[in-house]
């Protein structure tokens, strides 16, 4: 039975899928190497659930209560004894790969190692652990409180039993689920990524500008965001990292990332979290 999971990563990502656990009852252990990010974590989630408390959709008291099964360590070897546990972390392949091989050494045996990866072969996660039968890969969507799917990615051993598992802690925390092969990027960015990499090729190529180009997409067919802003949303840079990962996965030229994107993302304008990309803010 699942009640405690960790999360690896108190980022954007981690700190709301700390957030759902926490507040559909598990008590969760927040890691990161970095005290400041910790902190701003708990913050971010405070003031998410009172936000949701002010909209009625919340009581004060689950407020209370959410936060208070929330733990946060700096010390990876406090995860030892999680049941479940979620990586979180920068989409960067050598990095998760490292994390996993720390992960299979701490945490007791039978427990299930999942990847919040929005691209990388699960697979190839699973191979740095002892356990491949246990890893799967979890993608929730940004944000992690409002948006209602995730992507569940089985790798080439995960067992059955360890599907069925992660599936029900899906169910209970009220979410939807897409079952996806292990192939790069999944299904949502597979399709997703693309698409944005193609807007900044028609800026790039100077079609229309970004402000139309947005335009036309959100009103032309109905998207809730234009695909430029969307890229400054999700992070220039983690655009970048998936269509890497696609290109490089697929041997397909339909891939590159566009010569635009690439030099934005090396002067640094990573959209709203450095305060440029596309669009200023």
């Amino acid at each position: 039975m699942i009640t405690t999971i960790g999360v690896l990563g108190a980022g954007q990502m981690g700190n709301g899928i700390a957030h759902v656990f926490a507040q559909y009852g598990y008590k969760v252990i927040l890691f990161d190497i970095a005290e400041a990010q910790l902190d701003k974590a708990v913050k971010t989630i405070g003031q998410n659930l009172e936000r949701q408390a002010k909209k009625g959709a919340i009581s004060e008291a689950l407020v209370v209560d959410t936060l208070g099964r929330i733990k946060v360590t700096q010390a990876m070897e406090e995860l030892g004894n999680v049941d479940f546990a979620v990586e979180a972390v920068t989409e960067h392949e050598p990095l998760k790969l490292e994390i996993f091989r720390k992960l299979d050494g701490i945490v007791k045996e039978g427990s299930i190692l999942a990847s919040n990866t929005s691209s990388i072969p699960i697979t190839k996660i699973a191979s740095a652990t002892n356990r491949p039968d246990k890893v799967i890969g979890m993608h929730f969507m940004n944000p992690v409180p409002l948006m209602k799917l995730v992507e569940i990615i089985r790798g080439h051993a995960t067992s059955d039993e360890t599907f069925a598992q992660t599936s029900e802690l899906v169910a209970k925390v009220q979410k939807e689920m897409a079952v996806s092969q292990d192939y790069p990027g999944f299904i949502v960015n597979r399709i997703l990524m693309p698409m944005i990499n193609e807007a900044v090729f028609a800026l790039y190529e100077g079609i229309a500008t970004a402000e139309d180009i947005d335009k036309g997409m959100k009103l032309g067919t109905n998207q809730p965001m234009g695909p430029l802003t969307l890229a400054d949303f999700i992070g220039l840079d983690t655009c970048l990292a998936i269509m890497n990962v696609l290109y490089d996965g697929f041997k397909d030229p339909k891939y590159r990332p566009c010569p635009l994107l690439v030099k934005m993302v090396n002067a640094g304008y990573m959209g709203r979290k450095s305060g440029r990309g596309f669009y200023s803010y």
